[in-house]
């Protein structure tokens, strides 16, 4: 398995397919850095020479925000909204969908698993 930028990409996949497996990187992006490195993006990983390693880690490193600081940058933001007290902090804050969903029926992800509260007793006569 190769590495890039602290990440074990598959050696059987097309080059846009295994730059995915880099948290930040999408389909669109890694066409794009492989565009920029002069990679071919159907040249599975396994045929990358040296060179083309290096080129696609310094295009990665240079250009884009990826793994460890993306995801502190993401909880920071999160983080900021919570402190100042937004609807949006909020909601991450009780643990409820964010982006205006409902809430009645769905939303399971946010909300967890289902707290059953038990119905009243008839009064007997």
């Amino acid at each position: 398995m190769a590495r890039i930028v602290g990440v074990d990409i598959p050696n059987n996949k097309r080059g846009e397919i295994a730059l995915t497996y880099i948290y930040g990187i999408g389909r669109s992006r890694s066409n794009t850095i492989l565009e920029k490195a002069g990679v071919d993006k159907n040249l599975k990983v396994q045929d990358w020479n040296d060179e083309q390693f290096g080129a696609i880690r310094k295009v990665i490193n240079e250009s884009f925000k990826v793994e460890g600081e993306l995801r502190s940058e993401i909880q920071l933001n999160i983080k900021r909204l919570m402190d100042i007290g937004c609807y949006r902090g909020i909601r991450h804050r009780i643990g409820l969908p964010v982006r205006g969903q409902s809430t009645k029926n769905n939303a399971r992800t946010r909300k967890g698993k289902r707290k059953t509260v038990a119905n009243k007793k008839m009064a007997t006569k």
